[in-house]
């Protein structure tokens, strides 16, 4: 998931893409500048969380750690995506029943999306719902469903073999969103600031945009 600018939503947070609707319950929300001040600690602090974590390879004991956190229906919160066509791609006819199953886990700290290994809950940081861009934040969730349908099929998402860009689980989310973003008419100029993370070098960017015939300079 990609560096993303802040665009803080008043109220309740509805996510509305050109052709898609879908409604996200209100998640509580910090006042604007909190908000800001609040991504930019936690930019930092998800950098060196996150080498500390790869470099004791610690992420199947952090997600453990955090099955303490309580889980919330996914379709109490986000709505509409059921009748997605991306999404449908992926689960076919138990799209449904997938989506009604699915557990989210709301963590401060937990960067932006991401899928919990040890019990396949989606965790979600509620800073990044409410102040991120909304399509980030649509991509990212096809991108942690592909994620979700690679453990139910029993693949490794987390295989230290592969440095992130090469990680054939990684590979299949990105290419997925990465698809999806095409369709929507998005330029190879900002694919590329979507596919952009803090943990990813420039060439690391390159190599992984290749992959899906995108040029990142």
């Amino acid at each position: 998931m990609a560096y993303r600018g802040s665009n803080p939503l008043p109220g309740a947070i509805l996510l509305v893409t050109h052709v898609r609707h879908i409604s996200l319950k209100k998640v509580e929300m910090a006042s604007s500048a909190t908000r800001t001040a609040e991504k930019r600690t936690t930019i930092t602090l998800r950098e060196k969380l996150f080498t500390v974590a790869q470099w004791l390879q610690l992420p199947r004991l952090l997600f453990t750690v955090l099955n303490m956190v309580p889980s919330h229906p996914f379709l109490g919160y986000f709505h509409g995506l059921e009748e997605i066509d991306a999404i449908h791609q992926l689960f076919g006819d138990k799209t449904e029943e997938v989506l009604r199953n699915l557990q989210v886990q709301f963590i401060r700290i937990a960067g932006y999306m991401g899928v919990n290994p040890s019990n396949g809950n989606l965790i979600i940081n509620p800073n990044y719902l409410n102040s991120g861009e909304e399509l980030d934040i649509y991509l990212d969730l096809i991108h942690e469903l592909v994620h979700v349908k690679q453990r139910m099929e029993g693949k490794p998402l987390f295989d230290n073999h592969y440095k992130y860009v090469e990680r054939p689980t990684e590979i299949e989310a990105y290419h997925h969103t990465v698809e999806e973003a095409k369709k929507l008419g998005l330029s190879n100029e900002k694919i590329c600031r979507y596919l952009k993370t803090e943990w990813m070098s420039e060439d690391d960017l390159r190599q992984l945009a290749k992959n899906f015939e995108v040029d990142c300079p």
